[in-house]
């Protein structure tokens, strides 16, 4: 956890800062997050800020045991996660954390949240507000908000510049090839790698895949983004035809079955399949299960199907995030900004969620900014300022050609 507080700068400022104004003073706060170094981090400045912290892990296999014992040792945290615990411990931990009766949410997934409104609703009701840090997650809480249903506004922290542009690109694009890396140590030179969904996450993992000589293939629904990742350089096709080709598979899309059965048929021998999407839904392993007649654990985080005819696909770490199952997740200093923009929300949910309407709310322009700068200060890295002729020039609609 010291180590990874070298890199975070900003949530160190910030910290300094809560320490001496305790903006959460006793505001009782559970958190679902990936239970990892970074994350400590990011505890200490809410437990800094007066905040009564909880936490649970917001996948099944992100958790670092040594991070969470530490927490709750050295820090009095309660954390209620295991490294690869089943679904009913993962389901239960997140009870654990919601007996605390807490005011504001910090999910990555809206497990939490959607927990708290099938089965806690009058609880919900009373909610001060919450935080979301992950693509999906705010997916699922906008369906909420469409239907009616959410009960408490919510800061969408994944739509915040300072996170989606570099924890989705420059995160999810290092740290899935390291998670990769370390369960195979395969060369990615030479190799057909097929990413499935070219949003932020997927253009981040095109280019470290090229960047490591693979020769990328993207599939696409949206034609914007096809059109896009064509003009990157990359080739595009549906996933039926890349099936055929690629040697390694990589979903990215927040979607289901996104690689299904007739997929599998079609995959060459010794393919690898691995998911940096939030749920281990996108590959449907079920299907790959039901088509395979031998299974068996090839090495750590690595699943073999052998299929009819001989042969194999190879699962990486369960279909769950891999950058998380077989690696530590995110650099540090990306996660500096994303967990720099939860602590300033959830500092802003405190002040002003109980004037607030039901609602997803984009991170306010101005913490965003404030992000920014503190992580370019950090850096040493200075910026122009606009002069007084530049203003007016800009707020003028009289000066043309």
């Amino acid at each position: 956890m010291d180590w990874a507080e070298r890199e975070m700068p900003v949530l160190r400022l910030i910290r300094q800062r809560f320490q001496k104004t305790k903006p959460l003073k006793n505001i009782r706060i559970a958190c679902c997050l990936h239970v990892t170094t970074e994350t400590g981090n990011l505890m200490l400045t809410l437990q800094a800020g007066g905040a009564r912290v909880e936490l649970c892990a917001s996948n099944p296999l992100s958790t670092q045991d040594d991070l969470a014992a530490a927490l709750v040792v050295r820090h009095k945290i309660p954390v209620f996660a295991i490294k690869g615990e089943n679904s009913k411990t993962y389901y239960s931990h997140i009870q654990s954390v919601l007996e605390s009766r807490p005011q504001i949410t910090m999910d990555d997934g809206a497990d939490v949240v959607s927990l708290l409104h099938k089965e806690h609703p009058a609880e919900a009701a009373r909610m001060i507000g919450g935080t979301e840090e992950t693509t999906t997650g705010v997916v699922r809480l906008r369906a909420m908000e469409r239907d009616g249903v959410l009960k408490y506004p919510i800061i969408s922290v994944n739509d915040a510049q300072t996170k989606h542009f570099f924890d989705n690109r420059y995160g999810t694009g290092q740290s899935t090839l390291d998670g990769i890396l370390r369960c195979t140590n395969v060369l990615l030179a030479g190799k057909a790698f097929v990413v499935a969904g070219y949003g932020w996450c997927g253009r981040g993992l095109a280019s470290r895949a090229r960047g490591m000589g693979a020769r990328v293939i993207v599939t696409e629904i949206d034609p914007l983004k096809a059109i896009e990742a064509t003009m990157d350089g990359f080739e595009v096709l549906p996933i039926d035809q890349a099936a055929r080709i690629g040697d390694i598979f990589v979903t990215v899309t927040g979607n289901v079955n996104v690689i299904d059965a007739p997929h599998f048929k079609r995959m060459k021998d010794g393919v690898l399949l691995a998911n940096s999407g939030h749920f281990n839904a996108e590959i449907n392993i079920a299907a790959l299960r039901k088509l395979a007649v031998r299974h068996r654990i090839a090495r750590e985080f690595v699943e073999e199907f052998t299929l009819p005819g001989g042969r194999r696909i190879h699962l990486l770490g369960e279909g769950r995030l891999i950058n998380l199952a077989a690696a530590e997740g995110h650099p540090a200093s990306v996660m500096d900004m994303s967990f720099a923009n939860q602590a300033l929300s959830a500092e802003h949910m405190a002040r002003h969620g109980e004037s607030l309407q039901p609602k997803v709310y984009p991170v306010p322009e101005i913490l965003d900014r404030e992000v920014a700068r503190l992580k370019l200060k950090s850096m040493g890295i200075s910026l122009d300022k606009l002069s007084p002729e530049q203003e007016k020039y800009l707020n003028s609609w009289q000066e043309g050609t």
